[in-house]
């Protein structure tokens, strides 16, 4: 995978990350930016702004990730819990057996259990001229 974005950067006239650092960085804001790119999508389809995202499983766990996700698509992120396919895996079966009532019952129990990590914005001007140079990438 380095050599390809390493291709792939050269190949656009972006600058190419040497360090694996760097490409690790660098396919971190790209998936931030097309969480972005994917928000305005839905937003688009659905005629509504969703206010926060919702970040579950072990994604959660790159507290750099969540930032870089509120920074880039300007809404608040809630990260958490990180064994979110077994929590409701055991949760539905809960339900399915009569022990839980209900999904809004299941949704309580969650939020009651876990304590979300949350990631506000913080604004940065470089953003704008990435997701722009992102948008030409995706949208060609």
């Amino acid at each position: 995978m380095p050599i390809k974005i390493r291709q792939f950067c050269r190949n656009t006239k972006q600058p190419v990350p040497e360090t694996e650092g760097a490409i690790i960085r660098a396919a971190l804001d790209s998936l931030a930016l097309k969480y972005r790119w994917v928000l305005e999508g839905l937003e688009m389809l659905s005629g509504r702004k969703l206010n926060r995202i919702h970040i579950i499983g072990g994604g959660t766990q790159n507290k750099l990730l969540c930032q870089l996700t509120a920074n880039t698509t300007g809404r608040q992120v809630i990260a958490g819990p990180v064994e979110a396919t077994a929590t409701g895996n055991i949760l539905m079966q809960a339900i399915g057996l009569g022990y839980i009532s209900s999904i809004a019952e299941a949704r309580q129990i969650v939020s009651n259990s876990f304590e979300p990590a949350v990631y506000d914005p913080k604004p940065d001007a470089r953003i704008e001229d990435a997701y722009e140079k992102f948008k030409g990438f995706v949208e060609s």
